[in-house]
C-alpha cells in the first residue's frame, strides 16, 4: 500500500480544504529515480540554452521547427489519444495495429512507459484532489502557501517522490496484453529513437552534422520539454485555474482552461473530462478546440476505430451548473457523495 493511500485508510472524512493526512510523510524518490528524472527535467533546458547560443545572431532553422512540430504532434496525440482516452479510459476500440502504434507514439513523448502512465492516471481518478491522488495541487491544502506548494507537487514534484502506484491494481488489463507489456518494456529504446529521429532526419536534410545537432536541440530535447510541460500543466494549472461548467465527484477541482486547449490537444478542458471521464470528446461546449477528438472522428470514419463514446447531449446539459471560475484559494463546492475505488478504474 502506497503512503498516500495509507493517509485514506486512516482519515476517511477528508473535509476538502486541509492538507492530505501524511502529506509531510511523502518520502523521496531512491537516488537512481531521482537522477534519472532530474536529467529528464533539466537536460531539454540545457538544450534550450544551447539552441539559442547557436541561432544567435542568425535564428533557427525552418527545417528545425517543423521537425519539432512534426515530433511534438505524433507523440503529443499518442500521449493524449492513445495512453490516455483509449487505454485509461476505453473512449474507443482501436484496431490492434492502431492500438500499438498509438501506445508506441506516446511512448516516445518521456512520459513514462504506457503501463505505468495508466496506472498512474486512473489512480488520479479514482481519488482526484483527495488523499490517494498522487499529483493533487491540495495536497498541502487550500491557503496561500499550500496551494503554491501544491502547485509545485502536482506539476513536477511528485514525479521526486517515492510513492509508486501498482499497475497489477490499476492498470491489470494492460498487464494481461502482450503487446502493450512489449511496448512498455521497450519504454527506454523509444525514447532513443524520439531522440535519434530529428537527428538523423536534420543531418539527411541539411547535410551537415551541425543541421543534424540543431535538428536534435530542437526537435528534440525541446519539443519533449514543452510536451511534458504542457501535460504537467495539466495535473496542475487545470485543477486550480479555470472554469467549472459541469459537476464532478465531490472535492474534485478540475478545471477547463482555454490557452492550452491547442497545445495539449484538447486535454486543458478537464473540466468536461472529469465530468465524463470515458467520453472521446472532452471540450463539451460549442467552440471548444479538441483535436484529438477530432483524429478519434477521423479514425471512426476511416473504419480504424469503433465504439467511440461521443458526448450524449441531454446527459451533459444535466451535468452542467451555473459557470463558476475558480482561483487557487477557493474550494470546490461537494456535489456527490465521496466514492471511494471505483469498480472500472476506465470509467472513473
Amino acid at each position: 500500500m502506497t503512503i498516500s493511500e495509507q493517509a485514506v485508510e486512516r482519515r476517511q472524512d477528508y473535509d476538502g480544504s486541509s492538507p492530505f493526512p501524511g502529506a509531510e510523510e511523502h518520502a523521496p524518490a531512491g537516488w537512481a529515480q531521482v537522477a534519472l528524472t532530474a536529467a529528464i527535467v533539466v537536460l531539454p533546458f540545457v538544450a534550450l540554452g544551447v539552441a539559442i547560443f547557436l541561432g544567435w545572431g542568425r535564428g533557427v532553422a525552418l527545417t528545425d521547427l517543423l521537425l519539432a512540430a512534426g515530433l511534438y504532434v505524433v507523440t503529443g496525440l499518442g500521449v493524449t489519444i492513445g495512453f490516455h482516452r483509449l487505454l485509461t479510459h476505453a473512449s474507443f476500440t482501436a484496431r490492434p495495429w492502431l492500438r500499438v502504434t498509438l501506445a508506441v507514439a506516446g511512448s516516445m513523448g518521456f512520459q513514462g512507459n504506457v503501463i505505468d502512465w495508466v496506472a498512474v492516471h486512473r489512480r488520479h481518478h479514482a481519488f482526484t484532489d483527495r488523499p490517494g491522488d498522487p499529483h493533487s495541487p491540495y495536497r498541502y491544502g487550500t491557503g496561500l502557501r499550500g496551494q503554491l506548494r501544491g502547485l509545485a507537487h502536482a506539476h513536477l514534484g511528485w514525479l521526486f517522490a517515492d510513492d509508486p502506484t501498482p499497475a497489477a491494481r490499476y492498470a491489470p488489463d494492460l498487464l494481461a496484453d502482450p503487446a502493450m507489456t512489449r511496448v512498455a518494456r521497450a519504454f527506454p529504446a523509444l525514447c532513443a529513437l524520439s531522440l535519434a529521429l530529428p537527428f538523423l532526419a536534420g543531418w539527411a536534410i541539411t547535410g551537415t552534422l551541425y543541421g543534424g545537432l540543431t535538428a536534435f536541440l530542437w526537435a528534440g530535447l525541446i519539443r519533449v520539454a514543452l510536451l511534458q510541460h504542457v501535460t504537467w500543466s495539466v495535473n496542475s494549472l487545470c485543477h486550480v485555474i479555470g472554469t467549472r461548467p459541469f459537476r464532478t465527484r465531490r472535492h474534485d477541482r478540475a478545471t477547463n482552461l482555454w490557452p492550452l486547449a491547442l497545445l495539449s490537444f484538447g486535454e486543458s478542458w478537464h473540466n468536461g473530462h472529469h465530468s465524463e471521464p470515458s467520453c472521446a470528446r472532452h471540450g463539451l461546449d460549442r467552440g471548444q478546440l479538441d483535436p484529438s477528438a477530432g483524429l478519434i472522428g477521423l479514425f471512426e470514419r476511416l473504419g480504424w476505430a469503433s465504439d467511440v463514446h461521443w458526448p450524449d447531449h441531454e446527459r451533459v446539459q444535466r451535468r452542467r451548473h451555473a459557470v463558476m471560475t475558480v482561483s487557487a484559494t477557493r474550494q470546490a463546492p461537494a456535489y456527490a457523495k465521496r466514492a471511494g475505488h471505483e469498480a472500472d478504474p476506465r470509467r472513473a
